[in-house]
């Protein structure tokens, strides 16, 4: 596979300090990697077991854009060009115009400096302009408050909560349920 883009974008999407573009094969580098074998950073992926290898990391990706329903895109630093995390846009259902939307800031330098607020705010851009999601939806553990409040500020709310969704350490977490709504299609009242 050639080193260019997986999907191309409309236009350009960027914040103060982000750039989120589309992910390139050559992101994908040992440094990439080793975010997915990080137990604290992944504590929090219901998925997190899951162990990934490059090439296994680009099928998947590839699978995704093939079925029009999964698309991975760079969050990219603007003042040293390095990939720092990722923002996966799907699975899509395009009957209900609905996405999940999936943020992870990987590179644990850039954590803790409000990233995740930005990149979830162009994660939102891309899923509404692109795809034409009406709904962006997503959950975290209750205990992931960092996620929660980057999601919040990112303009998402509360929609509900799942009692005891997860077991942690043999003990019920709720999952907290969140969404993000597309104003072309629920406009906000005056």
């Amino acid at each position: 596979m050639e080193e260019t883009a997986l999907v191309h974008l409309s236009k350009s999407y960027t914040s103060e300090r982000l750039l989120l573009r589309s992910l390139k094969p050559a992101d994908i580098d040992d440094a990439f990697l080793s975010w997915f074998q990080d137990e604290d950073l992944m504590r929090f992926y219901t998925n997190s077991r899951q162990t990934h290898t490059r090439e296994s990391l680009l099928q998947s990706i590839e699978q995704g854009i093939a079925s029009g329903t999964v698309y991975v895109f760079a969050i990219i630093d603007r003042e040293t060009d390095a990939c720092i995390g990722t923002i996966k846009v799907g699975p899509i259902n395009r009957d209900h115009k609905i996405s999940d939307l999936v943020v992870l800031i990987g590179d644990r330098r850039f954590h803790g400096k409000g990233l995740a607020i930005e990149a979830i705010r162009l994660g939102n851009a891309i899923a509404f302009e692109e795809f034409g999601i009406r709904k962006l939806f997503g959950g975290m553990f209750e205990t992931n408050q960092s996620s929660f409040k980057a999601y919040t500020r990112a303009g998402w709310v509360e929609e509900g909560r799942l009692k005891g969704h997860y077991l942690v350490d043999d003990k019920p977490v709720d999952r907290i349920l969140v969404a993000c709504f597309n104003p072309a299609f629920f406009p906000v009242s005056a």
